[in-house]
């Protein structure tokens, strides 16, 4: 699987890998992680991401929530063990990914977890904004080989810095989400300004890992060009978990895909705006105008403003040419609504 899907093979070539990030909206259910799956593959998101947590490899059991927001776990090693699945279960879901022909990745918060996903097999490694700074960690996902994207949500550029030129020096292709530690993220913080900024700091692919709970942020990003477009999905904003309030619904998540991928078509396709025209000029012809006789008129008459109107459809004498018409002489008697053309005017040129 590795290198193979075109979401990967496309990182770099005006294709936006689209990842729904479940995280841990499952909520510890086997059941709804699988029915994850399924709904982000029929909304036609390239990758389905979940969070790996191994209480015991990452955590102590004194460990306090940062928000209280769970009624039946005590602290957060709690939930953290709530959450775990065995490897035969992660194995399930990441064959379940395959048959649903989206890649399955999961962020790993231990080497544990860095060590198990390895043997279950994962097309790439995205770093949560809290790792990037594990350096034991990120030395071990670096043995792998396989390409590695980062979060920034909590990082200067200094630490970014650092951590881009350490994946660059194992060899490793490396990715740079632009990402607010904000749930959910207002507009005012969400920075695309700093996406061109990454792109030009270290010539690398670059994204938005986005929390607004909207499409729009990241329809913007997909406007500007971006490789990478990670965003929390949910099935409903009536699901329980900390990341729901950040999330878009796989309704939504649809409209953004459909969004990204209209926009990647245009961008792809520049418009000559002279061929273009051309191209329409059969229905110029029908909805511009004509110099048109506004009543019956006998050969000889010399044409005034007022033997004139101006009518569709345009396959007459243009209205421009109104000031050479005037003054001329009819070869001809016309009927009214006529549309002049130059045989019809003693001494006017053809256009």
């Amino acid at each position: 699987m590795t290198g193979q899907h075109p979401a990967v093979q496309g990182l770099g070539q005006g294709r936006c890998l689209i990842m729904a990030d479940v995280a841990l909206t499952h909520d510890g259910s086997l059941g709804l992680a699988h029915a994850f799956i399924d709904a982000v593959a029929g909304a036609g998101a390239d990758a389905v991401k979940f969070q790996m947590h191994i209480a015991a490899a990452e955590s102590t059991p004194s460990e306090p929530f940062r928000v209280a927001f769970s009624r039946q776990d005590r602290s957060r090693y709690e939930y953290w063990r709530r959450m775990e699945f065995t490897e035969e279960q992660w194995q399930g879901l990441a064959d379940h990914c395959r048959d649903r022909n989206v890649l399955f990745v999961s962020s790993p918060f231990s080497i544990d977890a860095v060590e198990m996903l390895e043997r279950i097999g994962q097309p790439l490694w995205k770093i949560a904004s809290g790792e990037t700074s594990n350096a034991p960690l990120l030395d071990r996902v670096l043995r792998t080989g396989a390409p590695v994207l980062l979060s920034t949500g909590m990082s200067p550029l200094a630490e970014i810095d650092a951590v881009v030129q350490k994946v660059r020096s194992h060899g490793v292709p490396v990715g740079v989400f632009q990402c607010t530690t904000a749930y959910p993220c207002p507009p005012e913080k969400i920075g695309l300004n700093l996406i061109a900024e990454y792109r030009d700091r270290y010539r690398c692919w670059v994204g938005l890992s986005d929390h607004s709970a909207t499409i729009y942020a990241g329809l913007a990003a997909a406007a500007i060009g971006i490789d990478m477009l990670e965003v929390h999905a949910t099935l409903s904003r009536d699901m329980f978990g900390p990341d729901v309030i950040a999330s878009v619904t796989t309704a939504e998540l649809r409209q953004l895909v459909e969004g990204i991928r209209f926009i990647e078509r245009m961008r792809a396709s520049p418009v000559d705006k002279d061929a273009a025209a051309q191209d329409t000029a059969p229905l110029r012809r029908l909805f511009t105008r004509s110099l048109v006789a506004r009543q019956a008129l006998p050969a000889g008459t010399v044409l005034t403003r007022e033997h004139l109107a101006i009518k569709k459809p345009g396959t007459g004498l243009a209205p421009e040419r109104l000031d050479e018409v005037i003054g001329r002489r009819l070869r001809r008697p016309v009927e009214a609504d006529h549309l002049l053309t130059a045989d019809d005017i003693d001494g006017l040129i053809p256009s």
